[in-house]
């Protein structure tokens, strides 16, 4: 059976839907996009009209709801095609989550309708210039007055920034906190006077989709901007967030891993060496074994994250666990798919060499693979071991 399978029939369709517009609209464009660093509105807008921007919306705020392995196999769709397609619903489908699990009735029916349509997108700022993966260090503050709140400090690595409507920005709402998560809140911020995007910031890959610095300089966000309403939560709000995000940057892995496989086994279908297929030499053939195997394992590591979250468990250990596994295996399989395509391999005419430089994102990406590590040990230690 086709991993398709284990979803049920409209979910399969969706999948199937998504899968179609890649190979017809995404493959044919996405090498000239990408070599010009082009953003790509038309297929973004595409997205829309598919409906993939509601996908994490309830249907009561006007989305179509999936399960987050329908989620991932979606995902991996996208990725397939172009990595940075994937990304740029990502942060999106985190805020929307957020917004469903913690947000007041006022900001659901304010934010999660425009989202559903992709009328309005949304991404996340938690990563600052002075650190990464230490968020409780951050130096973003939003001092409460009697007009709201006034915000200052800046944020990095902010993927879709220029085009976001909604930022669900973590920063200090009482930076004298101890310990310092207390003090941290999510707000729900918009651009207006005081938010600039201060530049963009040059990348390997991940390119179309822009990643800039912003600053925030008395910017003025409004007293209900607060996730929930209440200060103080925004660390706990984001660590259950990241559980969906770092599922997201598993199945990004999974696509560049897939059509990096792809790739290579069409070719070495094809190229001949001393005679025969290069398929049919061993150091080839083991190769593509050894890539195969690794993507059917993360591939199934991911999915049975997604089916736990799907069941309302915690899944920080194994979405970790997924994040890690995927993103490594994207990267050796990459790599290993440049070998096989010999010096074409290192060509700007072959795609091998984007996925080449797509896939270390996933690795530092949503949490670097060492943090991942430490969540993982941390949880296994908490339970005592596996659940098996």
């Amino acid at each position: 059976m086709s991993t398709l399978g284990i979803l049920p029939p409209d979910e399969r369709l969706v999948v199937a839907t998504v899968r179609d517009f890649v190979d017809k609209e995404v493959k044919p464009v996405v090498r000239e996009l990408e070599h010009a660093d082009t953003y790509p509105e038309a297929l973004i807008e595409r997205m829309k009209e598919l409906g993939v921007f509601g996908l994490a919306v309830p249907e009561a705020y006007g989305g179509t709801p999936v399960s987050t392995s329908c989620y991932v196999l979606l995902t991996e769709e996208l990725a397939r095609g172009w990595m940075s397609l994937a990304g740029a619903m990502g942060g999106h489908t985190v805020v929307a989550k957020l917004l469903q699990h913690f947000g007041t009735e006022e900001q659901r029916s304010r934010h999660l309708p425009r989202m559903a349509t992709g009328g309005i997108r949304a991404t996340m700022a938690l990563t600052e210039p002075g650190g990464g993966s230490d968020l409780q260090a951050l130096r973003t503050v939003a001092r409460k007055d009697a007009d709201g709140y006034l915000v200052n400090g800046s944020k990095t690595w902010i993927t879709n920034s220029r085009r976001s409507g909604l930022i669900a920005l973590l920063c200090k709402t009482d930076p004298g906190a101890t310990p310092a998560h207390r003090g941290i809140s999510l707000l729900l911020v918009e651009h207006g006077p005081g938010l600039t995007v201060s530049r963009d910031l040059p990348k390997l890959g991940y390119k179309g989709v822009e990643s800039c610095e912003l600053t925030f300089s008395d910017h003025r966000a409004p007293a209900d901007a607060v996730l929930g309403g209440v200060e103080g939560r925004g660390f706990a709000q984001i660590m259950k967030g990241l559980e969906t995000g770092r599922l997201q940057v598993a199945a990004r892995a999974l696509g560049v891993g897939r059509a990096a496989l792809e790739d290579a086994l069409a070719y070495a279908r094809t190229r001949e060496s001393f005679g025969r297929p290069i398929w049919q030499h061993q150091a080839i053939g083991t190769y593509l074994a050894d890539m195969a195997t690794s993507l059917t394992a993360a591939r199934q590591l991911t999915l049975h994250a997604a089916r736990e979250a799907d069941q309302g468990h915690r899944v920080d250990m194994e979405a970790g666990m997924a994040k890690l596994f995927a993103s490594e295996t994207a990267m050796q399989i990459a790599l290993n798919a440049l070998r096989i395509h010999g010096g074409h391999g290192y060509s700007t005419e072959f795609d091998v060499e984007r996925y080449f430089r797509d896939a270390p994102l996933m690795i530092v990406g949503e949490g670097t693979n060492e943090i991942q590590r430490n969540v993982i040990v941390s949880r296994l230690v908490e339970r005592g071991g596996l659940d098996v």
